[in-house]
This record gives structure tokens, sequence and C-alpha cells, in this order.
């Protein structure tokens, strides 16, 4: 029987900047994600539902899309990314995701325009492809929208619950179709600020933590470390915004024993 494979993240996973990144026309091979897919015993298809600049809440719609959508499921592998971005359907427009679907992030501002354009000055694909962006959204509305949301509502504590709220709601349809799944996370500070837990915060969050099934995530390091931490602290190369290929290649070889214990393959 046919086994597939499905990946969801944001750029981290799709394969911003890798060696064969061809425009950010269709994911890398060589991804950790991919790379993990080649060492499973998957038989079927490569499904990658990552898309740059997603956040956690478009990463759990883009990987529940594909579940619900696919038979014979070898297993999932979700890495998860920046508390700070939104995923929203907006009126529908021929320019967004599925024609309503817009992941924000605080660069679609005006403000955060300006930094973007300083932090991925270096890449001209990048430049290129945020140029488009942009356009887009001042196109279909989402670019006013965003100041309003990360002027007057966004907030780091309703980002931590969001993000947490939708890990839960993925973690549980997987469970009730017995899909084997792992975790992982791009960013450190989707569980901690600097040295503070965030469950600590109050009840609510706290009782959101002890819903997360942790045996079923990788961390690259104490204290639940990002991928994106690790490749730094480890000196791995950069392109301008991420880990190159050596990081990805490592990465797995990290991983495997985990995922292996996971899925059932030991």
């Amino acid at each position: 029987m046919t086994k597939n494979f499905i990946a969801s993240g944001c750029s981290f996973t799709f394969g911003h900047e890798l060696s064969d990144d061809d425009r950010g026309k269709s994911p890398s091979k060589k991804t950790w994600a991919h790379r993990l897919y080649k060492n499973s015993t998957a038989t079927g298809t490569y499904n990658c539902t990552a898309y740059p600049g997603s956040g956690n809440s478009g990463i759990a719609r883009r990987a529940f899309k594909a579940v619900s959508e696919t038979d014979d499921i070898h297993s999932v592998v979700i890495m998860w990314s920046f508390l700070s971005r939104y995923d929203w359907a907006m009126p529908r427009n021929k320019n967004l995701e599925q024609t309503r679907w817009a992941s924000i992030s605080p660069w679609d501002t005006e403000a955060g325009s300006t930094e973007a354009k300083q932090t991925i000055h270096g890449s001209h694909v990048q430049m290129e492809q945020f140029s488009a962006r942009q356009n887009t959204f001042k196109e279909s509305g989402v670019r006013d929208f965003a100041e309003s949301l990360y002027r007057y509502a966004a907030n780091e504590y309703h980002e931590i619950y969001i993000s947490w709220k939708n890990i839960i709601w993925l973690q549980n349809i997987l469970e009730k179709k017995n899909i084997p799944y792992m975790f992982t996370l791009a960013d450190n500070t989707l569980f901690y600020q600097e040295f503070q837990p965030h469950h600590e915060r109050d009840r609510l969050l706290s009782a959101l933590h002890k819903e997360i099934d942790f045996t079923k995530w990788f961390s690259f390091g104490e204290r639940m470390m990002g991928f994106n931490q690790w490749a730094l602290l480890n000196d791995y190369e950069r392109g301008v915004t991420h880990p190159l290929d050596k990081a990805h290649e490592d990465a797995v070889k990290l991983m495997m024993p985990k995922y292996k214990e996971i899925i059932g393959e030991i």
C-alpha cells in the first residue's frame, strides 16, 4: 500500500535560499522535511504544504486540508513558526491564497516593510517576492487591515494562545485519525520569551500547555530549542535570513532517531 508523507511549516520547511531554490516556485528537496521523507519508509508522494511567511494558524490549516484530502498517510511532520504571524480569511480576491487567505506578519505594515527591506536587501529573490506580496496586499486590502491589526489588537498573549490552540487542534485530529506525526519548531519564542516560560503566565496558558503532547516533539536542544537558534548556535552557513543546506542535512541526522521512535520504525 502506498503511504504518503505530509509536511507543513513556513519558509524553513519550504526551503527559502537553499541550493535548489527555484525563486520560490516550488518546495525545496534539500530541506529537513524532504530529507526526513527520503529517509523514511514512506513509498508515496511528498506533499509539502509549507508557505513562506506563514504563522501557526496557517500551518495548521494547510496541514489539516492536506490530511483531509489524502488517503494512506504514512506520517505528518510540522515545523511550527513564529508567534507574531496571523492567518486571516479576507474577502475574496483572486490574488490571495485559495482566493481568500492571507498570512500576515509585522513586515506587512508600513514600519515593518522598512525593516523587512533592510533585512532581506541582500537577496534579490526575496526582495522580488516581498515586493509582489506588498502589491497584492495593497490591492486586496490586507495592508490596511495589517496596519490596524498590529497597531490596535496584536499582542503576545493572544499570539501564544492562538498558536497553542492550533497545535492542540491539529494534534488531536491526527491522534483521532491514528496518523503518526512529529512536531518541531523553527523558533524558541513558541514556548519561551528569553528565559520565561509562557505557560507560567496564568491558568489558561498553563492548562493549554498541559494539553500539548510533548512526547511527539523533537527539540534541537534544551528548553525546546528551535531550528533557527540551533543553526545560529552551531555557526552553520546562512543565506540572508535562513540556514543553508548543511544545517538541514545535519538537522535530519539529529531528528531521525526521534522520528523513527515516534512513527514506530525502530
